[in-house]
């Protein structure tokens, strides 16, 4: 009797850690991942080497932060600024949306340390690899916070959303950096 009992426990246990890892497999896969930002080209907003959590349900919309793959073996964070069919223009430091200037408050510790001429300098969707007037259909114009320093969608053009891992507000590392990003 005594085995029987140690064995249906022992049976129990082992399906408890299946269930647990088959969730949390299913859970990763298809709705949460962890991500570590590489490099400066979000700063200020993010730091190098901050681990955030990526959402992978719903959308991105404009402003959010996103993460992509750029390349087989590399993802980039970044933050969305157009949408497909936007017309996106930078003059002056300002950023125009089919004709319409945006505030981005994101960069205004960032501009306010800038005194060598423009944290963002001037561009059209034409004179970026995109080479047309808007965002592609299924593409997502995407900049860096830190303007200067960040290899982006004025580089490598539009990103397709099928290449778009998800969105991303959490930081959860270091501790004492864990915060909620507010667009």
């Amino acid at each position: 009797m005594a085995k029987s009992k140690t064995k249906n426990a022992t049976l129990e246990w082992i399906k408890a850690i299946v269930i647990a890892i088959a969730l949390t497999f299913i859970i990763r896969i298809f709705f949460f991942t962890p991500i570590v930002v590489d490099g400066a080209s979000m700063e200020p907003t993010l730091q190098d080497q901050e681990r955030m959590i990526v959402t992978k349900i719903g959308e991105p919309k404009r402003f959010d932060i996103i993460v992509f793959h750029a390349t087989e073996n590399q993802d980039y964070v970044k933050r969305v600024i157009g949408l497909p069919g936007d017309h996106i223009e930078y003059k002056d430091d300002i950023l125009y949306i089919n004709g319409k200037p945006y505030d981005e408050p994101y960069l205004d510790a960032a501009k306010r340390k800038i005194t060598d001429g423009l944290l963002t300098n001037s561009f059209t969707l034409r004179e970026t690899p995109i080479q047309s007037d808007v965002v592609p259909e299924g593409h997502l114009f995407v900049m860096g916070d830190n303007r200067r320093f960040s290899k982006d969608s004025r580089h490598i053009g539009a990103v397709p959303m099928e290449k778009v891992v998800g969105t991303t507000k959490i930081v959860f590392s270091p501790i004492d950096k864990i915060r909620v990003i507010d667009n």
